[in-house]
């Protein structure tokens, strides 16, 4: 007698879509987004999430010109992945003893229309500086304040991805360790309904700025970053400049 299929393989895995980031190097673009749908595999355990990172990257390699993807998370299987994600970059600061990660540095430098920025926050962890209640009782967020320089909304992601590749540029240990020869990023824990910023995007700016050879010009200083993603049309997973024409 046959054997009834199992639960779990009676079970449909529900589908679910993000963001792939893809550094762009001709033309203004300096990075492509495309939304992909994969199976997910619900549960909160890392052998779950990285399941569902194997589904995510099987259906991004479908993408015209992208075969390896890296995911940029603390739930990558592979270690640069895991270095990379903001919880365990640093950068060096002169505001506390010691490194200070990304995360916290974001997170500590929000302006709101209430308060901020809480700097206090820069001394915390990663994970308690993300949940901090102030984030979310102090009014809108009006801006960012990091190392005396205030920073706007606009472009959406500036500040974040300014933060990010300052750091990623103190890691040569890192970027050396052939991060350029991945054509894709991700971030399964990157949900574009409830987050702006994310990590793998910003590697993917690194990337193509790096590529480009006009990293060390563009992040000389905010406002030449500023000028720089200003004046280019922006695909990420909130705006898409590119609409009237096709990317793939």
């Amino acid at each position: 007698m046959a054997r009834a299929p199992s639960r779990e393989r009676q079970q449909i895995n529900p589908m679910a879509q993000r963001p792939v980031f893809i550094p762009n190097l001709d033309g203004p673009l300096l990075v492509r987004t495309a939304s992909v749908t994969f199976d997910w595999f619900p549960g909160p355990s890392v052998s779950q999430k990285q399941r569902s990172i194997e589904s995510l990257h099987d259906a991004a390699r479908q993408l015209p010109g992208v075969d390896r993807v890296l995911e940029v998370s603390s739930k990558s299987k592979e270690r640069l992945g895991t270095a990379l994600s903001a919880f365990n970059l640093t950068l060096p600061t002169s505001l506390r003893p010691g490194e200070l990660s990304v995360e916290c540095a974001f997170q500590g430098s929000k302006v709101f229309a209430q308060g901020g920025p809480y700097t206090d926050i820069y001394d915390m962890s990663p994970r308690e500086a993300k949940r901090d209640d102030r984030l979310r009782t102090s009014g809108h967020l009006t801006g960012f304040r990091f190392r005396g320089l205030d920073w706007p909304l606009e472009p959406q992601t500036a500040f974040y991805d300014w933060l990010y590749i300052s750091a990623l540029r103190q890691h040569p240990d890192l970027t050396k360790r052939r991060l350029a020869d991945y054509s894709a990023f991700t971030d399964i824990e990157f949900n574009p309904e409830k987050s702006i910023n994310c990590q793998a995007y910003a590697v993917a700016l690194y990337v193509s700025l790096q590529k480009r050879g006009i990293l060390d010009a563009v992040t000389l200083d905010k406002d030449t970053f500023l000028r720089c993603l200003g004046g280019r049309p922006i695909s990420n997973s909130q705006q898409d400049d590119t609409r009237q024409g096709s990317l793939f």
